[in-house]
């Protein structure tokens, strides 16, 4: 945790001193070690970022006086659309796109996302929110970026994605392109990354004709969590 996330909901009518007896409160004692004088990185859910110091420690909790000064660092001008992952990596891979700073995640259904997942409790809405949340301590950022989830595919791509293309990039990676990445985007992207396997030959055919634009990082195929990170670097950082 390298900046502790603040809830509008923790604030009390001194807005400056707040008292923590949760995890967050656990997690100053135990991991960072801290003692009362030390100073903490600290954000507001969705606000500026700022220091703390810690006043008291005790059995009441860790008590805290803060100052918010400082927006929270840029997020890329991305919207992941990300064929929903094996459950057990779907957090993983989640907290990864928060911390390299996706402004927008997108999980779509596919023929090769089994149905199973989309109930499982690992992929539930309170499980990726912690994940993001998780994110956006480990990167310093504040802002959560939106997630939502697209669980018919045509549907989707006939009568939404055109419309979220219409004022950007959107590039669909596929391992079988001819073409290379580009690199160093500044505008808006959507990049369409598919499930283990690829999109099949109908989906991409749909996602082109949609408006995307098909690109490979090679020969070499990569594992979802491994894509993620590799393609977001490779365009944006």
């Amino acid at each position: 945790m390298n900046l502790l996330l603040l809830q509008p909901e923790d604030l009390g009518a001194d807005s400056n001193h707040i008292t923590l007896n949760d995890a967050r409160a656990a997690h100053i004692r135990s991991v960072l070690r801290a003692a009362t004088g030390d100073t903490l990185k600290v954000g507001l859910l969705n606000g500026l970022t700022g220091n703390a110091t810690i006043t008291t420690m005790d059995d009441a909790g860790v008590s805290l006086e803060f100052e918010l000064h400082t927006p929270p660092p840029a997020k890329l001008p991305l919207t992941l659309l990300l064929a929903l992952p094996r459950p057990k990596m779907a957090r993983r891979i989640i907290r990864a796109a928060t911390e390299l700073g996706a402004r927008e995640i997108i999980l779509l259904n596919s023929y090769r996302v089994e149905k199973s997942y989309w109930q499982s409790p690992l992929v539930s809405d309170e499980t990726l929110h912690s994940a993001i949340v998780e994110g956006l301590e480990q990167a310093g950022d504040t802002v959560l970026p939106s997630l939502r989830r697209a669980t018919r595919f045509k549907p989707f791509v006939e009568d939404e994605l055109p419309s979220l293309l219409s004022d950007k990039l959107g590039l669909l990676a596929h391992p079988y392109a001819e073409q290379g990445p580009p690199q160093s985007l500044k505008e808006n992207c959507l990049l369409a990354i598919g499930p283990e396997g690829g999109f099949i030959p109908y989906e991409c055919k749909k996602l082109i004709a949609a408006g995307m634009q098909s690109f490979s990082l090679g020969p070499r195929i990569l594992k979802t969590e491994t894509a993620v990170s590799t393609l977001i670097g490779r365009l944006f950082l």
